[in-house]
């Protein structure tokens, strides 16, 4: 047996496989009788066909399954040895050869496969990069609406006589055209854009009617929902006034700041003071606000590696090994998320080259814990008073890595957490305080 390669470039090779009878033949001869002491055929005891009958009878499948065997094994050793770093799978070159065997046991075997491989490159981080990790304030506006959405959500549904801002008006809609779209549905006022539209809103009672430019006050989204139409049939209203008659106001009122609303909010006892209940507020706020920012941080990490490992990949190769790989997917489907593909591709080849080289290891453990943040977080969110135990959290985490495909989501940003960790640990980070109105604006610079 003789396996080699030969390199075109810098990210493309062949590699290139010889056989000779002797290579292949005993685990041929292996593999009929095993297939003979398993073989029920008509007019043979189980057990007792002659492994000639199998020979002339599947040897051709079993020579074809075995060489495909052995060569998928010796290139996978190959590669390990020379400590290629490859992309995808090897795929086989088809050449005039491949027609002109036999198949008979005698052939002197000759296969060819195409190999991507990742680029060389250097990781661009160093103690001399320096990157900014944001203190995030909260402001008083951001404070402000927190504390509204919170009295809303325990506050209480009224029918009130009289429309104000802010309020669901439940109405009925008639496009001003015969036979034009009439529907009954809610109408949120906090939704409309235009201000005179909003203004005309208020001050309404039961029974009164008003026409209004549907297309001025909602979004094309909110029409569609409103009208019951998909979003290309809001898009092109013909007729775009509308009769609004108002069948019913309704309001939520907020909750007030007494005893009974900071005990939903938080344990029994802990607020008694509306004093209390802002600290608590801030701190919940900020503490979420940690998460902004560690994201930022990662986020501006991402763009500089991948803006300094500026490198080229054997795209060819990669498109033939999607299509392989994909066989339903169409040329242009393929062409069209290629270059996501290599993006996302390319930041995976440099996590892995800084996990490798310092000897960084995702545990399982680590992503038991990942899998019981992120079920206390969701809990939270829906339920801030309810404490779950560290039993019950790990009774569900445990039916969340069950499934595979979150399994291999949690195990992927534990991965993504530690290069991250041990990148904090090599750059230098600046910290600074920053207002959250004025953190939100960072990005759309």
């Amino acid at each position: 047996m003789n396996i080699s390669h030969q390199k075109i470039d810098d990210v493309n090779a062949n590699i290139t496989v010889e056989l000779a009878p002797e290579d292949y033949n005993p685990a041929v001869d292996k593999a009929i009788k095993e297939q003979a002491k398993k073989a029920k055929l008509p007019g043979f005891r189980p057990g007792m066909v002659p492994a000639g009958h199998i020979r002339r009878t599947y040897g051709k499948s079993i020579l074809f399954d075995e060489i495909n065997r052995i060569i998928n094994d010796k290139i996978a050793t190959y590669i390990s040895d020379e400590k290629f770093e490859v992309l995808g799978q090897p795929l086989p070159i088809d050449s005039d050869q491949d027609s002109s065997y036999a198949w008979d046991f005698k052939d002197n075997f000759k296969f060819n496969y195409e190999i991507g491989l990742a680029p060389a490159f250097d990781i661009p981080f160093s103690n001399e990069t320096e990157f900014i990790e944001y203190a995030i304030k909260a402001d008083d506006a951001t404070l402000a609406e927190r504390i509204k959405n919170l009295r809303r959500s325990y506050g209480k549904m009224t029918n009130p006589e009289v429309s104000e801002e802010g309020d669901v008006l439940y109405a009925t809609l008639k496009q001003d055209k015969e036979g034009g779209i009439e529907q009954t549905t809610s109408l949120r006022t906090d939704l409309v854009e235009d201000a005179k539209i909003k203004k005309s809103l208020t001050g309404l009672k039961k029974d009164d009617t008003i026409t209004i430019d549907i297309k001025k006050a909602f979004k094309v989204a909110d029409i569609a929902r409103i009208l019951g139409i998909n979003e290309d049939e809001a898009e092109s209203l013909d007729v775009t006034k509308f009769e609004i008659t108002v069948k019913n106001i309704n309001r939520l009122e907020e909750a007030d700041l007494n005893q009974e609303f900071f005990d939903k909010i938080f344990p029994a006892g802990d607020v008694t003071t509306e004093e209390q209940f802002n600290e608590k507020v801030k701190e919940e706020v900020e503490s979420l606000f940690k998460q902004n920012a560690v994201q930022k941080l990662q986020n501006d990490m991402y763009t500089f590696g991948m803006d300094k490992v500026d490198v080229k990949f054997p795209e060819d190769f990669l498109k033939r090994w999607l299509k392989a790989t994909n066989p339903n997917l169409s040329e242009e489907e393929i062409e069209e998320g290629f270059a996501d593909f290599v993006s996302n591709l390319k930041w995976t080849i440099i996590e892995n080259r800084i996990i490798t080289a310092n000897n960084l290891e995702v545990k399982y453990d680590e992503v038991m814990g990942l899998a019981k943040e992120r079920i206390y977080a969701q809990i939270k969110m829906y339920n801030s008073g309810d404490e779950p135990t560290d039993e019950q959290l790990g009774q569900f985490a445990m039916q969340l890595l069950s499934d595979k495909e979150q399994a291999n989501r949690l195990f992927e940003e534990v991965k993504a957490l530690k290069v991250f960790d041990h990148l904090k640990s090599v750059v230098k980070i600046k910290s600074k305080k920053i207002d959250y109105d004025k953190f939100e604006k960072l990005d759309s610079k």
